[in-house]
């Protein structure tokens, strides 16, 4: 259970107490008859083989609020989509399932990248983006929470909580973030939030001087939660990057659309738990290693956009600086362990923070090397820009591939 404190330039909404699930549900379904409320679940299709998703699912059907479920279904042929439908057909509410890979999704998408507007790569990123372009295109929820598919302690009270800023008329919260302990199996997870974001930011803080940007990014409980809600037209105008920077570029995106009295996170669940990446030490291209990589860059380039110049020599000098800081968290993360007779390997801690040194340097080697690299995804308001009729097109995409596997 939290404390009460307010720290940084963002509200936080705290869990003081055990409020039943049903109270908080109760006023949802009032919020929601004005303010209709959506979901999106971006999903790797290999997801709805693990049990943490049939265990979301099963709590969905118990939510009565919803207006709208959108899924994101990546890595999925033909037979896998049919069998995503099916396992998806018990939730009560309207649900419809981005066939990413299918045919009609990827003539869009190749569309699209004639005219330079569809995301560069794969991922996470590209997922979410084109479920946002459906909440826009289907025009049945004004406030929508998003989610990951592999929380395996996953309870419905974790998306009322989330959802509930966004949704309450007296409320101005545009944006909302997700934030929890990250405490699971007797050990204290969160490596790269803990190690990496953390200290780097206040490295960054400490080298390059007072930067509102960076007050606002450490003011954030959890930045890396996947959790996050929104209202509709937030979705508009925002650029999100297509890599493992998703998370670190919405928040910067909120930062550059909103005042900070516009945004809040709200503490979601007791304990959280999902599925872990490997350190992959020696592939930087993967897991963690690749996390960080691609957080990083998404810090340097915002900052580049605030007006801060970066060189090897300034690169270097956060290396040498987050280390140092990184280090010390190290051991203050053991003593918080260790009072909460928690384990904590303190080789593979400072491991990590050699390996998240090294790739400082190697993505602001990159930052440097691709001047010209737009690593962001266009707005959707780009989009309709230059072809008006994309959320249509979008719309009867996914209605048609619904409508012919339900059939078959």
């Amino acid at each position: 259970m939290a404390d009460f404190y307010q720290n940084g330039i963002v509200t936080t909404l705290h869990n003081l107490r055990s409020r039943p699930v049903e109270a908080l549900e109760r006023e949802l379904v009032e919020f929601s008859k004005k303010r209709p409320l959506g979901l999106i679940l971006p999903s790797l299709f290999s997801e709805l083989e693990a049990p943490a998703l049939a265990g979301i699912v099963a709590e969905l059907t118990q939510v009565n609020y919803l207006n709208q479920i959108v899924v994101g279904l990546d890595r999925a042929n033909s037979q896998e989509f049919a069998h995503a439908l099916s396992f998806f057909s018990d939730l009560p509410q309207h649900h419809r399932i981005l066939w990413n890979d299918g045919p009609r999704l990827k003539a869009l998408d190749a569309e699209l990248s004639r005219h330079d507007l569809a995301p560069k790569e794969l991922g996470k990123g590209r997922n979410v983006w084109y479920c946002m372009g459906y909440v826009l295109a289907s025009d049945k929820a004004e406030a929508v929470a998003l989610h990951d598919c592999d929380i395996t302690t996953y309870q419905r009270d974790l998306l009322a909580k989330l959802i509930y800023p966004v949704a309450h008329p007296m409320f101005n919260y545009e944006f909302c973030k997700g934030f929890y302990a990250r405490v699971a199996d007797g050990r204290i997870n969160g490596r790269v939030s803990r190690l990496l974001v953390t200290p780097l930011l206040r490295a960054l803080q400490k080298v390059l001087g007072h930067h509102e940007y960076l007050t606002f990014m450490d003011s954030f409980r959890y930045p890396l939660a996947g959790e996050f809600s929104f209202r509709r037209d937030v979705l508009t105008d925002l650029r999100i990057p297509s890599d493992w920077g998703l998370e670190i570029g919405v928040l910067s995106e909120m930062y550059r659309n909103y005042s900070s009295n516009r945004i809040c996170q709200a503490e979601i669940a007791d304990h959280y738990d999902h599925k872990h990446q490997e350190l992959s030490e020696h592939d930087s291209k993967a897991g963690l290693s690749r996390m960080s990589i691609d957080i990083a860059k998404a810090l340097f380039r915002k900052l580049a956009t605030q007006g801060v110049t970066l060189s090897p020599e300034i690169f270097r000098t956060i290396k040498a600086t987050y280390y140092r800081i990184a280090l010390d968290f190290v051991e203050t993360y053991k003593n918080d362990a260790m009072m909460n007779g928690l384990c904590v390997d303190i080789h593979a801690e400072e491991r990590a923070v050699e390996l998240f040194a090294d790739n400082i340097i190697q993505a602001g080697e990159v930052f440097l090397a691709r001047p010209k690299q737009r690593p962001f995804i266009p707005s959707w308001n780009r989009v309709v820009s230059a072809i008006p009729d994309v959320l249509e097109r979008l719309h009867e995409a996914v209605e048609l591939d619904f409508l012919d596997y339900s059939e078959g």
